[in-house]
């Protein structure tokens, strides 16, 4: 199964140290690296921009592109907007509320019959509205996405 990995967790993995993660946090960076290695990422260019964004300093930005360039984006299509425009509105109608960029990540894993992993709490209550499944380090294929 191909997962969706959103920018918490690239950004814990990339951006923090491994000494000062605690054990759940290494225990998802670990998870990341199993996924890379089994070439089982998906990435999208509104994940690709939110972690370059920001970057300061002009090496550190360029090391960072470099290391993202081995991932190919999923190209989006009129539908996946059309689609996140939908979750939009659902997500709205139940009041739940999220960002632009949140309710594209979960129309392009949504449209590719694919699992988000990720550590921000506002994709389990997308997921209570949209048909998204998120992904669960370390559980079987069938517990780890949520319906």
């Amino acid at each position: 199964m191909k997962v969706l990995v959103d920018t918490s967790v690239w950004s814990l993995a990339l951006r923090r140290s491994p000494d000062d993660l605690n054990e759940k946090q290494a225990g998802l960076r670990r998870a990341l690296t199993d996924l890379i290695a089994d070439d089982r990422i998906v990435m999208i260019g509104p994940i690709r921009q939110e972690l370059l964004s920001g970057v300061r300093e002009g090496s550190v930005f360029n090391r960072l592109r470099e290391r993202l360039r081995d991932f190919d984006d999923a190209p989006l299509t009129t539908e996946d907007f059309e689609v996140a425009a939908q979750a939009h509105n659902a997500c709205r109608k139940a009041g739940v509320a999220g960002s632009t960029i949140d309710f594209l990540i979960c129309a392009a894993a949504q449209q590719r019959q694919i699992a988000v992993f990720t550590t921000d709490k506002d994709f389990e209550r997308y997921a209570s509205v949209l048909p998204i499944r998120l992904y669960e380090p370390g559980a079987t294929q069938g517990k780890a996405e949520v319906p």
